[in-house]
């Protein structure tokens, strides 16, 4: 007997308000999951990737942000403050989900599905920063992972093309 391998559809998360949402409701979209934090250098990326939301939501297009207070303790605030300050600065419109680990022994599913499938820089499967990015496809598949300091504009043309 094969073994399937394990896709997006797969997995379960919490998002902001503490809802569950199973990832098998996102099949045959195009998603891009981003580890955020709103006291961060690179918070002004929200603009880019609210951007890309306004841009392909209605192509069976998401955003799945994940707040991480695991990097300069820069996401330290609860899930509803999150939430309220990416309305009040950057007037969301994606959800939010909840407030989340990337690293270590907490890590949630999803993520250590995402790094062992896209390990970063040299191979090494730890998130590095805030604002890593993962692109799955319509398969659920990783099709790519990103730096943080590749901007979500600059992912356009990636996620035209899985369009």
């Amino acid at each position: 007997m094969v073994a399937q391998v394990p896709t997006v559809s797969d997995f379960e998360v919490v998002a902001g308000d503490g809802s569950r949402v199973p990832l098998a409701r996102k099949a045959g979209k195009v998603l891009l999951i981003v580890n955020t934090a709103s006291r961060c250098g690179l918070t002004p990326q929200y603009n880019g990737l609210e951007a890309l939301w306004q841009r392909f939501n209605n192509r069976d297009f998401e955003i799945l942000a994940f707040p991480c207070n695991q990097f300069g303790h820069q996401e330290p605030e609860s899930d509803a403050l999150i939430a309220t300050f990416c309305d009040l600065h950057f007037g969301l419109s994606f959800p939010l989900m909840a407030k989340i680990e990337v690293n270590g022994p907490s890590t949630i599913p999803l993520y250590q599905w995402l790094k062992s499938e896209a390990p970063g820089l040299l191979g090494t499967p730890g998130i590095k920063w805030n604002f890593t990015k993962f692109l799955i496809g319509r398969d659920g598949r990783v099709v790519r992972r990103y730096a943080p300091a590749v901007t979500p504009s600059s992912l356009r043309r990636a996620i035209e093309a899985l369009l």
